[in-house]
């Protein structure tokens, strides 16, 4: 049996959103440094995850008809804004949620940005299996992400240059989903969004998730998570 790459786990517990941003480049820019490798055993990348310690948009690759006053508007409702370099139009971070960023070698893994994509969703999906909501589906583009009875529960937007990924998904658990209210999430219109308290009836935490979660990334993956607990910094 060929042995599973190993990606190294990162908690960085709640947080700024620049702070889990500037993580990532860091293990970014380690993981371009360490050089593409073989495909196998060795060090596949990096798992950060993270929870937004307050509310933020932001906004992909993609932009708007009108950024500068769109900003103006989100800012004025006491929210940060922030341009990301990922996939996708405009959504929000917050607490209550939890954020997912592989920073990963694609060649050590053998997958394609389209198999990756794909992977990372089935993650999610995994994660709604344990909790015992089978309806979860992930849909063609461009409703990337994980959906519930036609709302969002799960986005996904990612960036990948030379072979190394960064960005990932952010899984509603207890958000404040009033948030979303005020744009139109990843330019979907008509398309609402959801969480995973909202769709249990019960509080359900970023904390309480986390393991369940991990859980079912090694078992898409086929990877093993080491924990490091070493500042990125």
């Amino acid at each position: 049996m060929r042995a599973r790459p190993a990606v190294r786990l990162l908690r960085l517990g709640r947080l700024a959103y620049a702070e889990s941003l500037a993580a990532q480049e860091r293990c970014v820019g380690r993981q371009r440094a360490a050089g593409p490798g073989p495909r196998g055993p060795g060090p596949a990348g990096w798992l950060l995850l993270s929870e937004p310690a307050g509310p933020v948009y932001t906004r992909g690759l993609r932009g708007g008809p009108d950024p500068a006053g769109e900003e103006r508007r989100l800012r004025a409702l006491g929210a940060e804004f922030r341009r990301a370099a990922r996939g996708g139009l405009l959504t929000f971070h917050g607490p209550g949620q939890l954020l997912a960023y592989p920073v990963l070698d694609l060649r050590r893994l053998g997958l394609s940005l389209r198999a990756y994509v794909g992977a990372l969703e089935a993650a999610a999906l995994g994660l709604c299996r344990r909790l015992g909501l089978p309806a979860a589906r992930a849909l063609p583009p461009p409703y990337t992400g994980v959906w519930l009875r036609g709302r969002k529960l799960c986005a996904v937007g990612v960036h990948c240059g030379m072979h190394i990924t960064s960005h990932g998904l952010a899984l509603n658990c207890c958000t404040d989903l009033t948030w979303f209210d005020h744009i139109v999430p990843c330019g979907l219109e008509g398309m609402g969004v959801t969480s995973l308290s909202e769709e249990l009836q019960r509080h359900v935490t970023v904390d309480e998730i986390t393991e369940p979660f991990l859980n079912a990334f090694e078992e898409v993956f086929q990877c093993t998570l080491t924990s490091h607990e070493e500042s990125v910094g």
